[in-house]
């Protein structure tokens, strides 16, 4: 004759909690999967209602976003832990189990727990928050999207998503637009020619910029460090160089979001400037050949229809006739 079943721990668990006429066999499975589901809605609920609390005691979102994260998944091992009991399951064998298994796949896991190490020091560094706009080494530029352990989330000026592991971009040279003050100083090199009238050229290269709205027009010296720099658009006579005078134009940009239009509209206004200007010129390369008495000799005869021509070409002198044939 067939005994009856010896019922496991979670039964036996859910027995104690549930009337005799709820319990059935297998309804341990069952409330442990509506606690896996409580929880995981649970979580839910916790993170909204620390939402508030959490972002007025950590300033920065990215931070703020880390420990709403931590808390929910505490809930969440939580309620896997109580479905465990629930279950049947014996952690003393699972903990056994998972220290063997860890053994195995750490050298897998090494690069995981990597990043998470260096994501707590960009936490902690905060060379870049969330919305900062930044530069990484390879000269692609975006917006922070979302800071984590693991990753950095950047969509970049070109609408792509980046997903760049803590590890790589912690050792990479970033540059942050975003930081504390917006305004970026820009750069612009002008070659005048030596007859140009070097005042006006200064004072054009300023009206150039003065003029655009998106440059800073003036107010109080913008500090970077202990120096300080004149916040309006200021030219320079940088160098003397050997087909004219460079003069270099310091300017700075009210926001970093646009760079290129800012310097393709400058460059434009000091375009139209210029053509009304007859005592600025642009200067250019210029190439002269000299031909010397070092350099041999040259015959030419010139006329309306020349039958021929002499070309002299190291010292030998050879005629040639109109169609080009040696005669």
């Amino acid at each position: 004759m067939q005994g009856t079943p010896t019922p496991t721990e979670g039964e036996e668990f859910v027995r104690q909690l549930l009337p005799d006429f709820l319990f059935f066999p297998g309804a341990n499975y069952v409330a442990a999967l509506l606690i896996l589901v409580g929880g995981y809605a649970l979580s839910g609920y916790v993170v909204r209602f620390l939402g508030r609390t959490v972002a007025r005691r950590f300033r920065r979102q990215s931070v703020a976003q880390v420990v709403l994260r931590l808390i929910r998944s505490t809930v969440i091992f939580a309620s896997l832990v109580a479905a465990g009991v629930v279950a049947g399951l014996h952690f003393g064998n699972i903990a056994i189990s998972v220290g063997v298994f860890s053994a195995v796949v750490g050298i897998v896991l090494a690069p995981i727990v990597g990043s998470a190490i260096n994501g707590l020091f960009i936490l902690a560094d905060q060379p870049y928050e969330v919305g900062d706009m930044i530069e990484l080494q390879d000269g692609r530029k975006g917006f922070v999207d979302e800071i984590t352990i693991r990753y950095t989330k950047m969509f970049t000026l070109d609408n792509t998503f980046l997903v760049i592991p803590n590890a790589t971009i912690r050792d990479s040279l970033v540059t942050n637009y975003s930081a504390e003050d917006e305004r970026v100083r820009l750069r612009l090199a002008f070659l005048a020619t030596y007859e140009s009238d070097i005042s006006k050229t200064r004072n054009l290269l300023e009206r150039a910029a003065s003029d655009i709205d998106m440059v800073v027009e003036g107010g109080p010296d913008i500090r970077v460090g202990s120096a300080r720099y004149p916040a309006k658009p200021t030219a320079y006579i940088d160098e003397y160089a050997d087909n004219g005078i460079l003069v270099t134009l310091r300017y700075w940009a009210k926001k970093p979001y646009k760079l290129l239009t800012v310097r393709s509209r400058v460059q434009s206004k000091l375009y139209r400037l210029l053509e009304d200007e007859a005592d600025v010129q642009a200067a250019y390369p210029h190439t002269h050949h000299v031909f010397d008495d070092t350099s041999g000799s040259l015959r030419a005869e010139v006329g309306e229809r020349p039958d021929e021509s002499w070309s002299d070409a190291g010292g030998r002198i050879d005629r040639r006739g109109r169609d080009g044939e040696r005669n």
